[in-house]
């Protein structure tokens, strides 16, 4: 997990996103108009994917600032707050047009059981702060493998945790998605194999019992598993609880790809960006869709610079989004 920049916006800084705001918003306003009488799904600063570090309100201003029509909620900040500083926080996202997407899962599930009876325990207070600030998605991710855990072992493992994990949230009516990963070179680090396809997925989500758990698509694991739309449209639209895009670096093999190198959307072509998104489109899904790069060089940008890229890589590929 990332951790955020606690300092609240400084003048300088707010000063700088006001003026930036301006031009963005003229820039983006002919592609806002146009794309989102079509869609339903949203834009979304994910900070941490894009090597930008800020607290909520700031990043609240920089997602408006560039464009972006919903933005990552911080869980354990928002439980800092009180309910009168989620609501002064609600109002000024309304006056933004910016909404909430979808919360990261703050409990680790994957190791040792102390480890997740301790998140276990924290997670209803930050839910119940997710719940005022009306959150209503959280994501996270399987390990495609375990060096210990048989298949079945690790099955039951993860449906016997995943299922009190959404039992707690489903009491806050927050929807958990599962995020499959499909990169062949990561799975090759494990000695033996766990779910990384939506069909496996499908059947780990069926073993919990849990009506509130879907997925969380990532155009690059969708790739990875050798997917295609007609996976997708094998999906209803309130299955998936949020969307992650990007593309990978050219010329190098599919099973070769590293997991930690990617691009942004339509930087090379390799993913087929625009076949994944009209699949949602399709579905009619309507929550965010956020850049998931693990591009140093974007990582290594400031905030205002990083936002901006993403931003643009972003509009490129929803301007594929036929009506």
């Amino acid at each position: 997990m990332l951790m955020h920049n606690p300092l609240p916006l400084s003048r300088r800084a707010a000063l700088k996103t006001i003026s930036t705001g301006a031009f963005a918003a003229a820039v983006s306003k002919s592609f806002s108009a146009e794309s989102s009488t079509r869609r339903k799904m949203t834009i979304n600063l994910m900070p941490g994917m894009i090597g930008v570090r800020a607290p909520q309100r700031e990043l609240i201003e920089l997602a408006h600032a560039h464009g972006f029509e919903s933005v990552e909620p911080l869980g354990s900040e928002l439980a800092r707050m009180s309910k009168d500083e989620i609501a002064e926080l609600l109002t000024t996202m309304r006056g933004k047009r910016v909404q909430f997407g979808a919360a990261g899962l703050p409990v680790d599930f994957r190791g040792e059981e102390s480890k997740f009876t301790d998140g276990l325990a924290e997670l209803p207070k930050i839910a119940d702060a997710l719940q005022r600030a009306q959150v209503t998605r959280m994501g996270t991710w399987i390990m495609p493998g375990h060096n210990s855990l048989t298949y079945l072992q690790n099955l039951k493992q993860h449906a016997k945790r995943l299922r009190q994990i959404a039992g707690i949230l489903d009491e806050r009516k927050i929807r958990l998605g599962l995020e499959y990963v499909g990169t062949k070179t990561l799975r090759d680090r494990f000695h033996f194999e766990f779910a990384h396809t939506m069909a496996e997925t499908k059947e780990l989500i069926a073993e919990t019992g849990a009506k509130n758990i879907g997925f969380v698509l990532d155009s690059w694991h969708w790739w990875q598993a050798n997917e295609s739309a007609d996976d997708i449209l094998t999906l209803k639209a309130e299955q998936i609880v949020a969307c992650d895009l990007n593309d990978a670096p050219a010329g190098k093999p599919k099973d070769q790809q590293i997991d930690g190198q990617r691009e942004l959307p339509m930087a090379t072509g390799v993913i087929p960006v625009e076949s994944f998104l009209n699949a949602l489109q399709k579905l009619g899904y309507n929550g965010p869709v956020r850049a998931e790069p693990f591009n140093k060089p974007l990582n290594d940008m400031d905030n205002e610079a990083a936002c901006a890229a993403t931003f643009e890589a972003m509009q490129k590929a929803f301007a594929l989004i036929r009506a």
